[in-house]
C-alpha cells in the first residue's frame, strides 16, 4: 500500500476523522498512486468515491462503516475499533472494493428492450463457475 503502510502508522494522527482518512484513500486511488491492475481501473478510478456512512467520525466508534461507490455500484463495509492497524485495513479493504467493482462494472451491459441495466455472465464463466460448485 502506498498512501498508509506500516512504517507510517505512527505517523498518522490519533486525531484522524474517518472522512479525512476516506478522502486520503480515494485520493490515492484516483491519482494512481495505488498499482492499478488494467485500462479499466485506470479509467474509473476518476469516479471512486469513498464515504464514511458511520454515525462519528472517530476511529474508535463502536461500529464503522465505510462505502465505496462507483457509479450505480457500491459496497459497504464495517469494522470494530479493535482492529489491529485499523487504517491499513480501511486502506486494503477500499482497495479491494474498488477491484470488485471494477469487474461488476465490466459485467453491466446495456439492454436496448429494457431502460435498466443488467449484469451478464459469459457461458464460459457460467459452466466453469456450475462446476467449481459441483
Amino acid at each position: 500500500m502506498i498512501a498508509i503502510n506500516k512504517s507510517n502508522y505512527k505517523s498518522i494522527r490519533k486525531d484522524l476523522k474517518i472522512s479525512e482518512l476516506c478522502k486520503m484513500i480515494e485520493s490515492s486511488i484516483r491519482s494512481g498512486k495505488y498499482p492499478l491492475e488494467d485500462l479499466q481501473q485506470k479509467t474509473l478510478a476518476d469516479s471512486v468515491e469513498v464515504i464514511n456512512r458511520s454515525d462519528s467520525e472517530d476511529l474508535k466508534s463502536s461500529d464503522i462503516k465505510i462505502e465505496v461507490r462507483m457509479q450505480n455500484l457500491y459496497t459497504i463495509n464495517n469494522y470494530l475499533p479493535t482492529i489491529q492497524h485499523l487504517p491499513g485495513v480501511i486502506e486494503t479493504d477500499v482497495l479491494d472494493s474498488f477491484r470488485m467493482l471494477c469487474r461488476r462494472s465490466g459485467r453491466i451491459t446495456d439492454d436496448p428492450k429494457n431502460n435498466s441495466k443488467s449484469i451478464t455472465i459469459s457461458g464460459d464463466k457460467l459452466h466453469s463457475l456450475k462446476s467449481q460448485t459441483s
